[in-house]
């Protein structure tokens, strides 16, 4: 199937591993160009250069940015302005979803996980969306099954992933026909150094046990499972859906 993505330009947040870093390789394998961002460490730029060693030079930028910080928001859109004069597609992938378990966090608590979810979503969205509006591009958030359901995530991070879907919706309805804005809502994902990961090498049986009893697919997602929704949303081939969340999760949504 052919996507139409050649030659466009595609900014992701929280590109350094992960999500992110899958979304960033599956939107290079359709031609286009993409600028990988993080807050900043050796795995940005190493991966800078591993994609491009496969896709080439030109095709693959990165940037440090601090999505948390807005006056670093404005300093990375200069940047890619800067390099690109133009962008067709944004995707917000920053988040955390480390937490404390209190039914209602502290003040403390409940501000950090509010500003890295959503707050730093809000703001790339806000300062970048000028520039999806000339090209009539596509602005995705990867938000969360946890802010569809309860299912026991801490109460400030799901509380901030349910926002971005109701930001989502807002701004789809009244930026159509010239922006598309879209969720995808991973479920339980697996990469090496994830939070999963962690929990694993913690309790493997209980991870497993988790897994298999309220997964129906009985596995983890992988990051590049997600990132073919996130790719496919973003292209023409979904050039009549917006305001919409997909749910990518394996089932563990459908019985709730």
């Amino acid at each position: 199937m052919n996507l139409k993505l050649e030659n466009k330009k595609i900014l992701i947040t929280g590109a350094s591993r992960g999500i992110g870093l899958a979304i960033a390789d599956k939107f290079l394998q359709e031609g286009a160009k993409t600028c990988l961002v993080s807050r900043g460490s050796e795995a940005l730029f190493d991966n800078e250069k591993i994609l491009q060693n496969t896709y080439g030079k030109t095709n693959v930028i990165s940037f440090k940015c601090d999505c948390t910080n807005l006056s670093a928001i404005k300093n990375l859109k200069k940047d890619v302005g800067n390099k690109w004069q133009d962008l067709d597609i944004v995707v917000v992938n920053v988040g955390d979803g480390r937490s404390v378990n209190d039914s209602l966090p502290n003040d403390d608590d409940w501000q950090k996980t509010w500003r890295n979810n959503f707050e730093s979503a809000l703001q790339t969205a806000r300062v970048f969306l000028p520039m999806l509006e000339q090209s009539k591009g596509c602005l995705l958030f990867v938000s969360s099954i946890a802010g569809l359901e309860a299912f026991g995530a801490p109460t400030d991070y799901a509380t901030a992933k349910a926002a971005i879907i109701a930001l989502a919706k807002n701004m789809a309805r009244k930026l159509a026909p010239n922006v598309r804005v879209n969720v995808v809502a991973p479920g339980n994902v697996y990469f090496k150094g994830g939070s999963w990961d962690e929990k694993i090498k913690q309790d493997k049986k209980r991870v497993a046990d988790f897994i298999k009893s309220t997964v129906p697919m009985q596995r983890f997602a992988t990051p590049q499972e997600i990132a073919d929704s996130v790719v496919f949303l973003c292209s023409d081939r979904a050039k009549f859906i917006t305001g919409s969340t997909l749910v990518v999760d394996g089932g563990q949504t459908v019985g709730v």
